[in-house]
């Protein structure tokens, strides 16, 4: 799919891989809409790109269909999304103080695995009538992680929320390949953004020892030339690629 005149959105564009990836899209000539917490920098770094900033609370699964849906109306529609947002929290399965508490676990699984369905599914069908172009009407890049795969001690309600969405790209995929509608996800592994800033360069080097190379965390541009790849080579669908400098997570 050709970049220049499509219109585009980026969930978790305030930061880090998102805002890398929006920033590409806008100078790859899309039109680029924000979704990010009110509390984010969108509304400027928005501005700085030349693209629209919509305040969403992806939790809020009703309201973010809203949102959506007024981001692709000023857009004048929609074919590419890209999904960045999300995160977790450390807790066993069986800690000291007990079994993992479910409302945690639903947390993550809501803010990671059924959030980026919702977005994924308003997506489709704001995608489906878009005039083909070869036959494909639009692109959905979801991020997943490592931790899909590798998940380490105390991430079992992260690696779940991962492990989902890379899981659901192909069923996704097949859903719409009717459509024109391609569907693939990201997994990165460690990446220096706002989540990572606060480590120190021991704690990096012990955390990215076994990367094969370059033995160093992602750079948020990286993330995003992987994005617009993606959006850019039809024959890309229905799989999860990782983006991890060959790195296997070790159990801690």
């Amino acid at each position: 799919m050709q970049l220049t005149g499509k219109k585009a959105v980026v969930v978790g564009g305030a930061s880090g891989m998102g805002r890398a990836t929006a920033e590409a899209l806008a100078a790859g000539g899309a039109q680029v809409a924000i979704l990010d917490r009110e509390s984010s920098d969108g509304k400027a770094i928005a501005e700085t790109i030349g693209a629209a900033f919509h305040p969403a609370d992806i939790t809020d699964f009703d309201g973010t269909e809203q949102t959506l849906a007024a981001a692709v109306a000023e857009l004048g529609g929609l074919h590419i999304i890209v999904t960045t947002a999300g995160g977790g929290r450390v807790e066993r399965t069986l800690g000291r103080g007990g079994p993992h508490d479910l409302d945690n676990f639903r947390r993550v699984i809501d803010l990671n695995l059924i959030a980026t369905f919702n977005l994924g599914r308003l997506a489709a069908a704001h995608m489906a009538g878009n005039e083909p172009e070869d036959g494909e009407r639009g692109v959905i890049v979801n991020t997943s992680s490592i931790a899909a795969f590798e998940g380490q001690i105390g991430q079992v309600a992260y690696t779940a929320a991962k492990a989902g969405i890379a899981g659901m790209a192909l069923t996704m995929a097949r859903d719409l390949g009717s459509l024109g509608i391609r569907v693939l996800a990201i997994a990165p592994s460690l990446f220096a953004t706002g989540a990572t800033a606060g480590l120190k360069d021991d704690q990096v080097g012990a955390l990215v020892a076994d990367a094969a190379f370059p033995k160093r965390m992602g750079r948020p541009e990286e993330y995003a030339k992987l994005a617009l790849a993606i959006i850019d080579n039809p024959m890309l669908n229905g799989q999860c690629l990782r983006l991890d400098a060959g790195q296997r997570f070790a159990p801690r």
